[in-house]
């Protein structure tokens, strides 16, 4: 028999989670990789908090989809249970986001541009606030909510994809020619 108890709603659900969950769990780890891989790039006074606001998000909001996964392949016997875990992840998903903006404000080591607000605050914004949403709404709209949930967890992959991609080519591209520009300066 499937983790999932035969006539729950999250029937059905359990490959989905697998696969996201995994890919969650294991771009995590890549996060770490390639941190301990730059660790040792010279750095300049604003990158923690920088680091804080562009970088910290993307494991959080990876750890949020391996969070959601594990709630939904949990054996509930019914939707109560995980629809309010997941209603809690959402609510502190808003709050993180808030907190993420915040930082993007007042951090120095580099001006965000729209696509920046955009991937960093209002999409994984509306994909907790779709969290919250859903669980207030389960017993009424289920198979919509599952299905908007599984896209949140999706749109916080994908975002948190994005934004190590945007993370790491800035890194490697940017940073790397900045350096070298200033040694090549007397």
């Amino acid at each position: 028999m499937s983790p999932v108890d035969a006539g729950s709603p999250l029937q059905g659900w359990e490959n989905f989670y697998v696969i996201v969950g995994s890919s969650a769990g294991a771009l995590i780890g890549l996060q770490f990789v390639v941190l301990t891989l730059i660790a040792d790039l010279p750095s300049d006074r604003a990158d923690p908090q920088a680091s804080g606001a562009f970088a910290t998000p993307s494991v959080v909001h990876f750890g949020a989809v391996l969070l959601l996964s594990a709630i939904a392949s949990a054996p509930w016997a019914g939707i109560a249970g995980a629809a309010a875990l997941w209603g809690l992840l959402g609510c502190a998903g808003v709050l993180y986001v808030v907190l993420v903006s915040r930082r993007m404000r007042t951090q120095t080591a580099y001006r965000p541009v729209f696509e920046d607000w955009l991937f960093h605050a209002l999409i994984p914004l509306a994909a907790y606030a779709v969290l919250v949403v859903s669980a207030l709404t389960i017993a009424t709209w289920t198979r919509t909510d599952l299905f908007l949930i599984g896209a949140a967890a999706l749109v916080l992959l994908f975002a948190g994809i994005h934004n190590a991609w945007d993370a790491i080519t800035y890194h490697v591209f940017v940073q790397r020619r900045e350096r070298r520009k200033a040694e090549k300066e007397p």
